[in-house]
C-alpha cells in the first residue's frame, strides 16, 4: 500500500500533491490562531482544513495510489490469463502495468498519441517502458504511437482491450470512432474493459482537481457500447471510476 515511490507515472504535481498548498495554509493559520489567541473558531476551522487536506493526500497517493499500477476491477477480464492485450490511450501505463502484473501470461501493447498534456508530465513511450521494466514485465510490453480513433493495427489483432480515463476525454464524435476501432481490432468474443472518471461530490471534496469532470451520462455510455457491437457483462465502481466489462460479439 505504501509503495508510492517505486513507479514514475508522471502525474503533475498539482494533481498528485496540490493539496499540500491548502494544507500549509491551514496549518499556518492554525498555528497563528493559537499563538495570537485568536477566536477559538479560527483554530477549529484551520484544524478541519488540515484534516481535509491530509485525508485527500492519503487517499490519492496511498489508498487509491495515483502513482501505482492500477488494480483491475473484480471482473473476469482476460480470464484465461493469456493473450495479447491493447491499452488504448495508455499514457504512462497505470492500466497496462496493472494488466501485466495481474495477468502474467499476457502481453500488452500501449497505444497513445504521446502528445499534448493530459495530466502527465513527459508522457512518452520511454516513460511507459520504464514503468514496465520496474514491474519486471518489459519483455511482455511494447509501446506504439497512434490515435485510438484510427488505430494502426489490423482487424482482430487483440484478445482483449483496456482503456482507462482516455475515451471519456474525447468529444462525442471521437468516442464513437474510438469504440468502433476497439471493436475492429478485437477478436470475436474478446473482452473490453472500459474505465471512465466518475467524480462524486465526496471525491471532489478530497480531490479538487477532479472538479472539472462532469457527472457521466451512464445510459449514454451503455448505449455507445451496445451500438458498437458489445454485450455488457458487468458494471461497477471503484474510487474515482465507473467501469464496464463488455464482450465483442461479432
Amino acid at each position: 500500500m505504501f509503495d508510492i515511490l517505486k513507479y514514475d507515472f508522471g502525474y503533475s504535481w498539482p494533481i498528485a500533491w496540490g493539496l499540500t498548498i491548502p494544507l500549509a495554509l491551514a496549518a499556518g493559520i492554525g498555528a497563528l490562531a493559537v499563538w495570537r489567541s485568536w477566536p477559538r473558531w479560527v483554530a477549529i476551522v484551520a484544524a478541519l482544513g488540515v484534516v481535509w487536506t491530509v485525508t485527500g493526500l492519503v487517499l490519492l497517493n496511498v489508498v487509491w495510489g495515483i502513482n501505482k499500477p492500477m488494480v483491475l476491477p473484480p471482473v473476469p477480464f482476460l480470464e484465461s490469463g493469456n493473450g495479447r492485450v491493447l491499452d488504448a490511450g495508455a499514457g504512462s501505463g497505470r492500466a497496462a502495468i496493472g494488466v501485466l502484473l495481474a495477468r502474467p501470461g499476457a502481453t500488452v501493447t500501449a497505444l497513445d498519441i504521446y502528445d499534448g498534456y493530459w495530466g502527465i508530465e513527459g508522457n512518452t513511450p520511454e516513460r511507459f517502458m520504464t514503468n514496465a521494466r520496474i514491474a519486471g514485465a518489459a519483455a511482455r510490453a511494447d509501446a506504439r504511437t497512434g490515435d485510438m480513433r484510427e488505430m494502426p493495427f489490423a482487424d482482430a489483432t487483440f484478445d482483449a482491450v483496456v482503456s482507462s480515463y482516455a475515451v471519456d476525454h474525447l468529444n462525442r464524435e471521437g468516442r464513437g470512432k474510438a469504440m468502433a476501432e476497439v471493436a475492429r481490432v478485437l477478436k470475436p468474443g474478446g473482452d473490453f474493459l472500459l474505465l471512465i472518471v466518475e467524480a462524486s461530490r465526496w471525491t471532489m471534496l478530497v480531490s479538487p482537481p477532479l472538479a472539472h469532470h462532469a457527472k457521466p451520462d451512464l445510459a449514454r455510455w451503455r448505449a455507445l457500447l451496445q451500438q458498437h457491437g458489445f454485450t455488457i457483462l458487468d458494471e461497477g465502481t471503484q474510487p474515482l471510476t465507473r467501469y464496464w466489462l463488455a464482450k465483442a460479439e461479432r
